[in-house]
């Protein structure tokens, strides 16, 4: 009785753990694109490049995801604190994100989901690019800026 309890308990944290992986990889293909686009027009040639690639960031102590994060010129900010004992406590805009929890990558808490990410910014093939730690959060529900509408968020570390 005491293994399957056992074994039960191990195979639900690799299943939390993989699901905590794909949740991470599917954000970060979000936050990630690709555009070469030349135009010629009246002898007048025209391109525009942008590269952007996103990937997880596993740090090796939970403790290295505290900090306070920002959406660059929004003012969205999220600040993550890490208690000694290992406990989250996260907050949006001063509210607090309940039950807040880091696995992997992944930041969850009641009603939120976001991935810390590693994004690199090229604006030309040789451009060896600019290089951001964030949390990168999909929203459920786009919200409008300035006569923009944004469907997810990059909240960058502020140093």
């Amino acid at each position: 009785m005491r293994m399957v309890a056992t074994v039960t308990f191990v195979l639900a944290g690799l299943v939390s753990h993989l699901s905590a992986q794909s949740t991470a990889q599917q954000v970060a293909s979000a936050f990630t694109k690709h555009k070469d686009v030349v135009k010629e027009k009246n002898g007048v040639r025209m391109e525009k490049y942008k590269d952007v690639h996103s990937e997880p960031t596993l740090r090796q102590r939970v403790q290295d995801y505290a900090g306070v994060y920002e959406v660059p010129d929004m003012g969205y900010r999220i600040t993550i604190q890490v208690g000694t004992d290992g406990t989250i406590s996260a907050y949006r805009d001063n509210s607090k994100l309940e039950n807040a929890r880091i696995d992997g990558a992944v930041l969850t808490a009641k009603g939120f989901e976001g991935v810390f990410l590693t994004r690199t910014d090229r604006d030309s093939p040789s451009d060896p690019g600019t290089v951001m730690y964030g949390l990168g959060v999909v929203l459920r529900t786009p919200i409008e800026f300035n006569g923009n509408t944004y469907d997810k968020l990059f909240y960058q570390l502020k140093q």
